[in-house]
């Protein structure tokens, strides 16, 4: 059982997800959302927790577990293309994570998708949480417009709102 960590956890609550990410973040991460699923048919998921629940935290659930947990719970895998990507910031901790669907992760592999996480998690360092989300959202679209360019009718399948747990 690791004390820093649980202590990073414990004083990690939904207000320091406000203060990182006010609403008018949120609603400009909605909207580069929306904006980036035009380019691709694609969908994406944005997801920031402030700290894991305390069991899960005693268990040593890392990150990377609580993101596969939410892509399934979230259903980002039940989309047409198999295109759906989740991007999953434990704020306590500062880590990205990004699941992608076997779609577009058997295209793209795992060192774009840590790349990403890389530049996003640098970004968040500098208290730069808007810009570095949306940056990271582009440059996942970017992957997605390449291997699942706009062809025909794009519904929007999975809700374009972030969601903070």
């Amino acid at each position: 059982m690791n004390l820093k960590r649980i202590g990073r956890h414990l004083f990690c609550d939904r207000w320091s997800v406000r203060r990182a990410f006010p609403a008018r973040s949120l609603r400009a991460i909605e909207g580069a959302i929306a904006e980036q699923e035009g380019r691709h048919m694609g969908e994406l998921r944005f997801a920031v927790e402030a700290s894991l629940p305390f069991d899960a935290l005693i268990q040593g659930v890392s990150a990377r577990d609580r993101a596969v947990e939410l892509f399934g719970r979230l259903r980002v895998w039940d989309t047409e293309h198999n295109s759906g990507v989740l991007v999953y910031l434990l704020l306590a901790e500062r880590d990205v994570e990004i699941v992608a669907d076997r779609g577009i992760h058997a295209r793209v592999g795992s060192g774009l998708w840590e790349e990403i996480c890389g530049r996003m998690q640098a970004a968040f360092a500098r208290g730069q949480f808007e810009q570095g989300a949306i940056a990271g959202l582009r440059a996942i679209s970017d992957l997605l417009a390449a291997h699942f360019p706009p062809s025909g009718e794009n519904p929007n399948e999975l809700p374009d709102k972030p969601l903070v747990i």
